[in-house]
């Protein structure tokens, strides 16, 4: 018949709902990654040897706006049934905020407010960014796949 992405998102409402998901997620994540500044005016900066954090930024931000609607449609359909729904929404949520740990000017914040911890958790996150965006990544992959093979056995869907 269908496969389970063309399932989830020829319902407008998907789509309205993945749209939602990406735009405030990019723009707030390149906010806090210092790609975009807002003072004095909205300007966007994209320095040499940044560019594959930015990349992984852009592939978060859509591999979360894919995989969280189809969740909240699996939730839907599965509201009235007996079967398990499994861990797919917490998978995409654990995703999305994994790959929010860039800590531009948040971090002078942290360290303020928790002193030598808060130094140290920003230290950490600003070291690994990458590595922990790159696991993300994987984790709303394996989510996709976990959800998108769900679908097809539960709405006996054929390939």
């Amino acid at each position: 018949m269908t496969n389970p992405f063309k399932l989830v998102f020829s319902n407008f409402k998907f789509i309205a709902l993945s749209i939602a998901i990406f735009t405030p997620m990019l723009i707030g994540l390149l906010i806090m990654s210092e790609y975009i500044f807002l003072e004095p005016y909205v300007v966007g900066h994209l320095p040499t040897g940044t560019e594959f954090g930015f990349t992984l930024i852009v592939i978060l931000s859509i591999l979360s706006a894919i995989v969280i609607p189809m969740n909240v449609f699996r939730i839907k359909l599965l509201h009235n049934s007996k079967k398990k729904m499994g861990g797919g929404i917490a998978g995409s949520i654990i995703g999305a905020a994994a790959g929010a740990c860039s800590c531009g000017p948040v971090g002078f914040a942290v360290i303020s407010t928790f002193g030598s911890v808060g130094a140290t958790a920003t230290a950490f996150l600003t070291n690994y960014e990458i590595p922990i965006r790159l696991v993300a990544i994987g984790i709303l992959i394996l989510t996709y796949f976990t959800t998108a093979k769900s679908l097809k056995v539960e709405c006996k869907i054929n390939s």
